[in-house]
C-alpha cells in the first residue's frame, strides 16, 4: 500500500509540469491548487480501501483530464435552465412565469449600467423606486397608488405589520390557506403583530359572522382569494363588495390578498376565469394585494394597489426597506406591465399568456415532431402520443384544466423507466416531464422554447 500512496504526484511538481502550468493559467492558483489537494485527498482514501490506485490517478493525462473537468464544474450555474414537460404552465418548482423578451432586455440594460432608479429626471432630485411602475398600475388597475416589494406574502406581511400591529383581523376560517413550504396566513399574522379572528366554517361563512365579531380593536376585514383549492357542496361565501359595504358601515378597512394576480379577463380566451385586480378596486377594496410572477406573468413580485394615503404609510413603514425590490426586478416587472397597455398584443408579448393559449392543433403537431425525434432514439420504449390535461400552476385554478397534447413513453419495467428519466434529467439542459398510470408524460403545453427541446432530444 505504500508503493500506492508514493505513487501519487505531489502537488509542486504536478503545477511545474507544462499542463499544471496551463491549468493555472486558465484557473487560477488557488482553485488548481484546492481542487488538486481534495483529489489526492479523495486518492488516499481510495486506496485505504481498495488497495489499487483510482482512475483518476492511473497516469497524468488522467490525472490532468479530470483535475480540469473539476475545475470546469466549478464555473457552472447549479441553476440550470430546464425543459418543463410537466403540463404545468406556472410551475413553482421551475422558476414560474417566463419573463417576455422586453422584461429580458430591461433587467439586461440595469444590470449592465447605472439606471434612474432613485432618480427623477426631470426635477433633477431624488425620488422613489416605485414611482415608475406605480404609475403604470395606477393606469392599468384604477387604482390611486401602488408598493412593490419581494413577493406576494411579503406584501401581505406588510399590510398587517403597517395597519394591524396589537389589532384584530377579522378572515373567513375558509380562508386561512397553507401556500407552499407550509407557509400559512396565521403565520404571516402572527409574525406581523395582529390578532386572528377566525370567522364562519371551512365550507360556509355568512355577512353576519363577520358583523357579530366586529369591536373597537378591529383593525381589517381581510379577504383571501383560495386559489390553490377548491370547496364544492354546501357552501357560502362573502364578496369583497359585501365586505366594503360593512366595512363603511363601521369604518373599517377591506384588504384582499389575490394572490394571483390577473390583470386581465382570462375566460375571453376561454381559460377558466380569475378575479381581476380592477374588479377589487372598483369594489372599493381598501388594498388589494397579489403577484408578479403568477399569471401577471412577470418577475418575482409582491404588489400592493389602493388609496394613495395608504400605500404612502406602507411606503414609510421600516419593513419596507427589508422587503423592497432591486433594480433589475423592478426593470422587469416595467417593461412586463407596459406589455398591458397593449392588451391585444398579449398573446404575441407574454409568455405565459402564449403557452396558456396555444391551439390543440398546435401542440398535436409539436407532439407529432417530438414523438419521431424520440422514436429513432428509444427503440426499446413504447412511445405514444396521448390527449393530455395542462394546469395553469402556481396555486391558479388547481381543479381546472386545459386541453393539451403529450408524448407518453412506456416500458414492462419500472426500472428502465426510472434509468430513462435519470438520463432525462442528466441532459445539459434537463428534460423535466411527469410520471402517471406507470408512464412518462412529456405534457407540450407547458415547453417555453421547442425548437431547443428538439436539439436536445438529438443530443440522447
Amino acid at each position: 500500500m505504500t508503493a500506492l500512496f508514493q505513487q501519487l504526484p505531489s502537488v509542486d511538481k504536478f503545477l511545474k509540469t507544462p499542463e499544471g502550468e496551463m491549468l493555472l493559467t486558465e484557473f487560477g492558483h488557488s482553485a488548481v491548487v484546492r481542487e488538486l489537494r481534495q483529489l489526492l485527498s479523495e486518492g488516499r482514501e481510495f486506496i485505504k480501501q481498495h488497495q489499487n490506485l483510482p482512475y483518476f490517478f492511473a497516469d497524468h493525462l488522467s490525472t490532468l483530464h479530470y483535475l480540469q473537468e473539476r475545475l470546469t464544474q466549478q464555473n457552472h450555474v447549479q441553476i440550470k435552465s430546464v425543459h418543463n414537460l410537466t403540463g404545468t404552465v406556472l410551475h413553482t418548482n421551475l422558476g414560474r412565469a417566463l419573463w417576455a423578451e422586453s422584461a429580458q432586455q430591461a433587467a439586461l440594460h440595469a444590470m449592465k449600467g447605472n439606471v434612474a432608479l432613485e432618480y427623477d429626471l426631470e426635477e433633477g432630485k431624488r425620488s422613489h423606486r416605485d414611482n415608475y411602475i406605480s404609475e403604470l398600475l395606477t393606469q392599468l388597475t384604477g387604482a390611486e397608488a401602488a408598493c412593490i416589494v419581494n413577493n406576494n406574502a411579503a406584501a401581505v406581511l406588510l399590510m398587517l405589520a403597517t395597519f394591524a400591529k396589537d389589532k384584530e383581523v377579522i378572515i373567513s376560517r375558509g380562508e386561512l390557506i397553507e401556500i407552499g413550504g407550509a407557509f400559512r396566513i396565521p403565520d404571516i399574522m402572527a409574525q406581523a403583530g395582529c390578532k386572528l379572528v377566525e370567522v364562519g366554517t371551512t365550507n360556509r361563512t355568512h355577512l353576519k359572522d363577520y358583523r357579530q365579531a366586529i369591536n373597537e380593536n378591529t383593525a381589517f376585514l381581510m379577504k383571501v382569494h383560495c386559489s390553490n383549492y377548491h370547496i364544492s357542496g354546501f357552501t357560502a361565501s362573502v364578496s369583497e363588495q359585501e365586505l366594503v359595504d360593512l366595512g363603511r358601515e363601521f369604518d373599517i378597512p377591506v384588504i384582499t390578498d389575490l394572490g394571483s394576480g390577473a390583470l386581465i379577463d382570462l375566460s375571453q380566451y376561454d381559460l377558466p376565469n380569475e378575479p381581476t385586480v380592477q374588479e377589487k378596486v372598483a369594489q372599493g377594496v381598501n388594498l388589494v394585494s397579489f403577484s408578479g410572477d403568477k399569471l401577471l406573468g412577470g418577475t418575482q413580485a409582491g404588489i400592493i394597489v389602493g388609496k394613495k394615503e395608504w400605500i404612502a404609510q406602507l411606503q414609510a413603514h421600516p419593513l419596507k426597506r427589508v422587503l423592497r425590490c432591486d433594480k433589475v426586478i423592478l426593470a422587469g416587472l416595467e417593461a412586463t406591465l407596459r406589455l398591458y397597455l397593449q392588451p391585444e398584443k398579449l398573446i404575441e408579448t407574454l409568455p405565459t399568456l402564449y403557452l396558456l393559449t396555444q391551439s390543440i392543433d398546435v401542440l398535436q403537431e409539436k407532439a407529432e415532431q417530438l414523438k419521431a425525434c424520440l422514436a429513432n432514439r428509444l427503440k426499446d420504449y413504447h412511445v405514444e402520443i396521448e390527449e393530455s390535461f395542462a394546469q395553469i400552476g402556481s396555486g391558479s385554478q388547481p381543479m381546472a384544466t386545459i386541453p393539451s397534447f403529450a408524448v407518453t413513453i412506456a416500458e414492462k419495467t419500472e426500472v428502465k423507466l426510472t434509468a430513462l428519466l435519470a438520463i432525462f434529467k442528466a441532459l445539459e439542459q434537463p428534460i423535466i416531464g411527469r410520471v402517471e398510470k406507470g408512464k412518462i408524460w412529456l405534457d407540450l403545453r407547458s415547453v417555453a422554447d421547442f425548437k431547443a427541446l428538439l436539439d436536445t432530444v438529438e443530443k440522447l
